[in-house]
This record gives structure tokens, sequence and C-alpha cells, in this order.
């Protein structure tokens, strides 16, 4: 798991565990509908950052960022 990851199960109450030289984020207060919440937000920022210059054609679109979102459902 790379860093950020672990920075975003950190904001959802998780704790790292090793065990056997492999780690493990748990606890029982996890709270794994932010966790994937916080991950599409980060997608859709990316994908908005590296979006096409189509913007200030004329008419509103949605941009890949708002898809994204719409599609898990994260406002």
């Amino acid at each position: 798991m790379n860093e950020r990851l672990k920075q975003l199960a950190m904001e959802c109450n998780a704790w790292e565990q090793v065990y056997d030289n492999k780690r493990f984020m748990v606890d029982r207060n996890f709270d794994v509908e932010k966790f994937a919440e916080l991950i599409v937000e980060e997608c859709a920022v990316i994908a908005d950052t590296e979006r096409s210059n189509s913007v200030g054609c004329g008419y509103i679109t949605k941009t890949n960022g708002m898809r994204i979102k719409e599609h898990f459902g994260v406002e």
C-alpha cells in the first residue's frame, strides 16, 4: 500500500499492524465507505487535472472527475 493510501486509511480510523513481515490495516471502527469516498475524490481530482482544454467552449459538459464521482455515488 502506498503512503497516500495509508494516510487516507488513517483518516478512517485504521491502524497498522505488522505480522510475519506483512502489514495489515485493521480496526473495528474503520470506515470503509469513507475510505472508498476519499479514494474516489482523489481519482476525480487527478482526472480533472489531466483533462483537455475544452473549457470555455460555450456549453457545460461533465468533467471526467464529475463522471467518476457520479459513477461511485460520491457528492
